[in-house]
């Protein structure tokens, strides 16, 4: 089988000159995982330049505020990312002495590190025998050998590991697993592959069988649920009223305005949202919708209604987590996309 030479010929051909693949610290190369997780690297890449400038080593990560990254953070989604590498980059220095550990049994054991980051980092930095399984490695495994097992099942996870894993033995594994992940992103793409111009071609099961469409195959996720917010855009002597999150719920600790948060759209069934819009804010305002939006998240779909008000508030009880920031103070916080697009392009406006 020439699966291997071929996946390594190819990549040395075509491979993207990416920062992070030009070191082995694993600290680089921890930070670059991270930020590209259920991200492109299109995006990723100026989040990565950043984070990289703001904090060159770990020690200046874990010296860094939750609000410093978050604020760094912001657009890239999935926050509790940002969190979690906090907490890691503390632990680093604490338990392990400043020195960010390339050996895949430690990194396992720091917070947001699974399977596949602690292989990609022990890989690449210490070229220790482990296999990465992610997205594009699922594909080109489950298009070459034909596996038809679900690759979010635990029989599919179980089986694409131990072929994973087979296929690395005998290789330099920070080169292999680089191979098959950029193999997997640049030519067996989801769902228009470059197969006229494979290297695998001729013993691909997918290609011979006309699967290339049907594989891999992947279980049906339950449907997301449906959420409507209704914020409070309130304004008074040149400060601006936000609240910042709390844990429990999407956004932790990013920043947004008040809400009142219904079942279905504010006019569809308008005696709730008056009633929690009148104990929200002590008083029945005078509202102008400004302008709607649909924010899409993983598991999430919520419709999003902003409201100016016409009227002055002026006793409104501000309680905990509520603070009036003027508008140098508003963009620094950090603060989910939604909000940030709009105190961007529609505040001044109002």
């Amino acid at each position: 089988m020439n699966f291997q030479p071929e996946i390594i010929t190819w990549y040395l051909n075509n491979k993207r000159e990416l920062p992070w693949r030009n070191t082995s610290d694993a600290y680089i190369i921890w930070l670059s995982e991270i930020i590209l997780q259920q991200t492109r690297v299109e995006q990723g890449m100026p989040y990565f330049n950043r984070f990289l400038i703001n904090f060159p080593t770990v020690k200046d990560f874990a010296a860094a505020s939750e609000a410093e990254i978050l604020k760094l953070w912001e657009g890239l989604g999935y926050y509790s990312r940002g969190r979690n590498m906090l907490h890691t980059a503390r632990a680093v220095m604490e338990v392990h002495d400043g020195v960010f550990p390339t050996q895949y049994d430690t990194l396992v054991k720091l917070k947001g590190i699974g399977d596949y980051t602690a292989a990609a980092i022990s890989s690449f930095s210490a070229k220790e025998l482990r296999a990465v399984v992610d997205g594009n490695v699922f594909r080109v495994l489950a298009r070459y050998f034909g596996i038809d097992l679900p690759i979010n099942s635990p029989a599919g996870k179980k089986q694409f590991a131990a072929l994973a894993t087979e296929l690395i033995q005998g290789q330099d594994s920070s080169i292999y697993n680089q191979a098959i992940m950029e193999f997997g992103a640049l030519q067996c793409k989801p769902k228009v592959p470059l197969c006229e111009s494979c290297p695998l071609r001729p013993d691909c099961f997918a290609f011979k069988h006309n699967q290339t469409q049907a594989l891999p195959v992947k279980l049906k996720a339950a449907g997301k649920r449906v959420r409507h917010f209704n914020y409070f855009v309130i304004e008074q002597d040149g400060l601006v009223l936000m609240k910042q999150r709390t844990a429990g719920d999407i956004w932790q600790q990013l920043y947004d305005f008040p809400l009142v948060e219904t079942a279905q759209e504010h006019y569809a069934d308008p005696e709730p949202f008056q009633k929690a819009t009148l104990a929200l804010l002590g008083t029945s305002p005078k509202l102008r919708p400004v302008i709607n939006k649909k924010h899409v998240l993983t598991h999430q779909i919520i419709y999003v209604q902003f409201f100016a008000l016409d009227n002055n508030i002026t006793n409104f009880n501000t309680k905990a987590g509520y603070k009036w920031l003027n508008r140098e103070a508003l963009m620094a916080v950090p603060k989910p996309n939604v909000i940030n697009d709009f105190v961007k392009f529609y505040l001044t406006k109002l």
